[in-house]
């Protein structure tokens, strides 16, 4: 089993990288290998529909998106971290999974994915849902916890001293680790569902 784990801070060991950690350990101990990627602090541009990755299999702009397809291909879950800007997702991150998830041919069915947000105080329900819809698109199952996947802290190190949103971390690992497995298993005895033909329907002809 490998989890890939996406850190959309900007700041290396901030706070999401202490939300990131306290799952790790309980990933370490299942035996499940995890990865974690930094990339609130790169340099990394929105999609720009030009429909290229359709042709070529990979998205246009070849920078850390195009590295990390294959590591998301490779994966048995997923785990999205970010802090809380203005209600929402660091815009870096978004824009890094905008075309990771679009400009990627694979199927992503049935990889286990997770969302976690990190903030002081107010955003943290509106940047949990806008996180969730990357899974629920692509047919991958979300992890849940005990509450909300969120853990609280504003200066660098505060998150720490949030115990019940590192429980929550910890819980949320275990419950994703379950689900993984149980996965593995169902594919193993009954296979995958099957998908019908895709039926596009636009609003306006």
């Amino acid at each position: 089993m490998k989890v890939l784990m996406i850190n959309g801070s900007p700041r290396v060991g901030g706070n999401t990288s202490i939300a990131l950690k306290e799952m790790e350990q309980i990933f370490t101990a299942e035996g499940v290998e995890t990865e974690t990627i930094q990339v609130g602090n790169k340099d990394i541009r929105g999609c720009i529909a030009c429909g290229t990755c359709a042709e070529k299999g990979k998205c246009v702009f070849d920078d850390m998106v195009n590295e990390t397809a294959p590591k998301l291909e490779a994966c048995d879950g997923l785990v999205i971290a970010s802090p809380v800007y203005y209600a929402s997702a660091n815009g870096t991150l978004i824009s890094f999974l905008d075309r990771l998830f679009y400009s990627t041919p694979f199927d992503k069915s049935m990889k286990v994915g997770a969302s976690v947000v990190v903030a002081r105080r107010g955003g943290m329900s509106a940047t949990f849902d806008e996180m969730n819809k990357y899974f629920t698109i692509c047919g991958m199952p979300v992890a849940s916890s005990q509450y909300w996947n969120s853990v609280h802290g504003r200066v660098q190190g505060e998150a720490a001293q949030d115990a019940e949103g590192l429980q929550t971390m910890r819980t949320l690992a275990g419950n994703m680790t379950f689900l993984m497995k149980s996965i593995a298993l169902g594919k193993e005895k009954y296979g995958l569902p099957e998908k019908e033909p895709a039926q596009r329907t636009n609003f306006i002809r």
